[in-house]
């Protein structure tokens, strides 16, 4: 099973991909020699990290000989701070959606750390090389804004009803103890928040179903079917030029 990799893992893939030895995919993807990568946005706990890790496996099975498919999620701020020589320690100033100015007057007074429009430019160029790279899957962090651009970049929307996220949340997140009511409110809180982050970054609207080829309502099609969907979407996905 593929899993969520971890920072050194994530590195050690843009490691490999930098180094100049070409990959041949001999599967179904063989005949168009291009990497494709998927950005997901998502509803919190709408399962988006268990389709995420089904897609990797399922687009592995399609194409065994090219690099492995690999899933940046939480990882990606520890990719960033890698990536550009920041120290670990400033990932717990960077949650996706709260990044504050008050964050950011502090840090230009102290100098504790990098401010909001620093990390995000940071973030957007490891974004956009992971997607020229391939065989990623990319989620949150307005990599679908960033890589609006990029013709080898699949734009995924999972949503679901807030009833079924709430138990979702209750399952996925032991640690936090959560009850009905607080998982109602960490799902209704995470939804705002990724809401503000790409109107405020990007001025994008999260919601709007044209920044996506595809929306799936996981409360209707189940996570394995959901990715299925998006694979097939990939491997059809018209080549570049």
């Amino acid at each position: 099973m593929i899993l969520n990799a971890g920072a050194e893992h994530c590195l050690s893939f843009i490691n490999s991909q930098l180094q100049g030895k070409e990959v041949k995919p001999t599967g179904t993807l063989a005949s168009r020699h291009v990497r494709r990568a998927v950005t997901i946005s998502r509803q919190a706990a709408c399962g988006a990290l268990i389709v995420a890790n089904k897609l990797a496996e399922y687009l592995q099975r399609r194409s065994p000989d090219a690099c492995p498919w690999t899933v940046f999620d939480r990882n990606l701020m520890e990719t960033v701070l890698e990536d550009h020589n920041l120290p670990p320690r400033l990932a717990r100033h960077m949650p996706e959606d709260r990044v504050s100015q008050i964050e950011d007057l502090l840090a230009d007074v102290f100098e504790v750390h990098p401010t909001a429009e620093a990390v995000i430019q940071q973030t957007t160029e490891t974004i956009l090389k992971l997607a020229r790279l391939g065989n990623v899957i990319l989620i949150g962090r307005g990599s679908t804004v960033i890589t609006a651009g990029l013709p080898n970049v699949l734009h995924v929307r999972l949503v679901a009803p807030l009833e079924q996220r709430i138990k979702h949340a209750c399952e996925i997140y032991p640690e936090y103890n959560h009850t009905l009511a607080s998982a109602r409110r960490f799902c209704l809180k995470e939804d705002r928040g990724r809401q503000r982050y790409l109107k405020k970054y990007f001025n994008k609207d999260i919601e709007d179903p044209l920044l996506y080829h595809l929306v799936i309502n996981t409360g209707r099609v189940d996570y394995d079917a959901a990715a299925k969907l998006i694979a097939e979407a990939v491997l059809n996905l018209p080549a570049p030029g």
